[in-house]
């Protein structure tokens, strides 16, 4: 018997063993039977969805997502698309108008290289709009701060406060903060970041899940901390996740966890804990990713190493020996072979835990191949190769040709997992899938791709994003408005999600 028959489609599995179908059989939130057996099974009792010669695809994953960060950035000023610094001191002024005495003010995504003088912000301009309220603005890649002097003089960061290790405090020539902080130095602001989570309600979360159902999401890599934990946990508890979340835990209490016994793989189907997330450098856009050689027109800046190669080995090494994933984000060439280089010490160590590498954005050819060899998964973020390549070839000149290389990676055997890293980039995964197979913007630029030997095929992508529909897979799968396979690739941002299913129920 069925629970659920989904009959008369165009069901593409991605499974090499039967790649198409016209009917999936579907009982406890697993595929049973597929074509003419999944018809023979129907009863009076299951429930049966005509698709109506519509197409389906198995649930998308996000592989790196902050999510609760993104249902939070609901209540954050948005900075994104702003053409001027200007223009976002103006977005924040109107906050300031409605904010509390003192209140602090929290802002995201403005991206200084979109603006028409391209400079890094100073606090002169907040500080002009506001005097009083503490004002927090992160950069569209989450490692750059853009703070006025209520907010230093809250945290008491002067020109007495030295730099942190693997943060760098911006200056003049006085030796004064000028108001921007970078990478660790953000950690001086503490809870007061602004990018963190706090305590976030159940409705605001529920809402967010819904609009990940409603583009496709079906499940979620979550690489953030307690505070999200601890909220899908309450969601868990009341069966009211619509999301598969798989979740790290953050460097900084990878110790306390193993302490008391934690093993990758803890929880369920709709819960679970992974692995550990650590940083080996910062962010191309906030030029602290850290490269082989410096960047563009600054001879004496290769980015910042925001954790050293022993620690991250130490940390590594005993995440893996539990059981657990490793997640380390890596964003400049230097970053990516320092990382492998101790990947590779673990594996000849024989600690066979998934090993993952984040953004895995720029690379020197060489170490491509490496990725296969020791079996590192790249979790890229295609849509990164669309918004940064304007400022990937202002600062990184030829050595573009290497960053989000998706076709080098998967012709050379590497695993590719691809997410979005929302809210630094959309949550709508069709952006992502457009922009690995056109590596082109929404409005055409660059007109064939930003080097476009590196697009892929819509299968490799969604091979890339979910998981395929076999016997006794999960059953979560979405439906289509028209056939992504057949269509001209421009049109994949057209695409609507019509249904998605998630353990036999219709979330969205």
């Amino acid at each position: 018997m069925l629970d659920l028959l989904l009959t008369n489609g165009a069901i593409y599995t991605l499974h090499p063993s039967r790649p198409r179908a016209t009917a999936l059989g579907i009982r406890d939130g697993r595929i049973v039977a597929f074509d003419d057996d999944a018809r023979a099974r129907q009863t009076a009792q299951t429930e049966t969805i005509d698709l109506r010669a519509r197409i389906v695809i198995p649930g998308i994953t996000d592989y790196h997502i902050h999510f609760t960060a993104y249902a939070m950035s609901k209540t954050r000023v948005m900075l994104d698309g702003a053409r001027s610094l200007e223009e976002v001191v103006a977005r924040v002024a109107a906050r300031v108008k409605t904010a509390k005495p003192e209140e602090w003010i929290f802002g995201l995504r403005w991206n200084h290289l979109d603006w028409a003088v391209p400079n890094f912000p100073t606090k002169e301009p907040l500080d002009a709009i506001a005097p009083e309220n503490p004002v927090v603005l992160k950069r569209q890649d989450g490692h750059s701060a853009w703070v006025n002097s209520a907010a230093l003089r809250a945290k008491n960061i002067s020109r007495d406060t030295p730099d942190p290790a693997g943060g760098v405090i911006d200056r003049d020539a006085r030796g004064e903060p000028t108001g921007t902080l970078r990478e660790n130095a953000m950690d001086l602001l503490g809870d007061m970041a602004g990018f963190t989570t706090g305590d976030i309600s159940e409705e605001i979360l529920v809402n967010a899940m819904r609009a990940a159902n409603k583009l496709g999401l079906t499940g979620i890599h979550n690489v953030e901390g307690a505070n999200s934990l601890r909220a899908f946990q309450n969601l868990r508890a009341q069966d009211k996740l619509t999301l598969r979340v798989a979740h790290t835990v953050p460097s900084e209490s990878l110790e306390r966890a193993l302490e008391i016994g934690l093993r990758g793989g803890f929880g369920d189907e709709w819960l679970r804990i992974v692995g550990v997330k650590i940083f080996s450098d910062g962010a191309l856009g906030s030029q602290t990713a850290w490269m082989l050689e410096p960047f563009e027109g600054q001879p004496n800046n290769r980015g910042v190493a925001t954790h050293s190669m022993e620690e991250i080995e130490r940390l590594a090494r005993a995440a893996g020996q539990a059981g657990m994933a490793v997640y380390t984000h890596a964003i400049g060439d230097r970053a990516n072979r320092e990382v492998l280089n101790v990947y590779a010490k673990l594996r000849g160590e024989k600690i066979t835990a998934p090993f993952r590498i984040e953004h895995a954005q720029h690379l020197d050819r060489a170490d491509i191949p490496r990725f296969a060899a020791l079996n590192v998964i790249a979790s890229m973020q295609p849509i990164h190769a669309t918004s940064d390549y304007k400022m990937a070839d202002q600062l990184i000149g030829a050595r573009g040709r290497y960053a989000y290389a998706f076709k080098s990676l998967l012709n050379a055997g590497a695993t590719l997992a691809f997410g979005s890293d929302c809210p630094v980039e959309t949550l709508d995964p069709w952006v992502g899938i457009h922009a690995a197979v056109t590596r082109e913007r929404a409005n055409g630029e660059p007109n064939g791709g930003w080097y476009p030997e590196e697009k892929l095929t819509v299968a490799e992508t969604l091979r890339a994003y979910c998981k395929p529909l076999s016997h006794n897979a999960r059953a979560d799968c979405i439906v289509l408005s028209q056939d992504i396979f057949a269509i001209p690739p421009r049109e994949i941002l057209n695409t609507r999600v019509e249904m998605t299913i998630v353990n036999v129920k219709a979330v969205a």
